[in-house]
This record gives structure tokens, sequence and C-alpha cells, in this order.
């Protein structure tokens, strides 16, 4: 998902009584979880766009010891 991030997906899981949606990013070591919810519309909802870049962030500066 570009606008996310490199290496970002939005995967579909369909269930019986609803469509989920996961955000992940692929690094080389490790498939980071950013968000899971329900997909009710066409398009991602803009806040579930900036959770998952605000969490992707806080993960990548935990990663790098506080540095950017």
């Amino acid at each position: 998902m570009p606008a996310i991030g490199r290496r970002c997906l939005e995967l579909r899981v369909v269930d019986k009584n609803a469509t989920w949606r996961i955000v992940c990013r692929t690094d080389p070591d490790v498939v980071v979880i950013a968000a899971v919810f329900e997909k009710k519309t066409q398009s991602t909802p803009k806040q579930e766009i900036e959770n998952s870049k605000a969490r992707l962030a806080a993960f990548d500066r935990v990663r790098n010891g506080g540095k950017r």
C-alpha cells in the first residue's frame, strides 16, 4: 500500500459475517502487523492509514534504539 509506505500490504480475509483487512509491512527479517479492521467500504478509511503509519514509525524508532 503506497499510501502507508514501502513494502506495505493490505490483506483481505472474508468470513461469514464480515470482510477483514490486515495492514502489514514485510521487512527482510520480520512481518509487522500495523492494523486489523473490518472493512465496510471500497476505500481504506483515512484514520486506519494514519494509525498504521504511526504504528510503523513507532516500531522503527524502537527497533533503531530511538534513532531515526
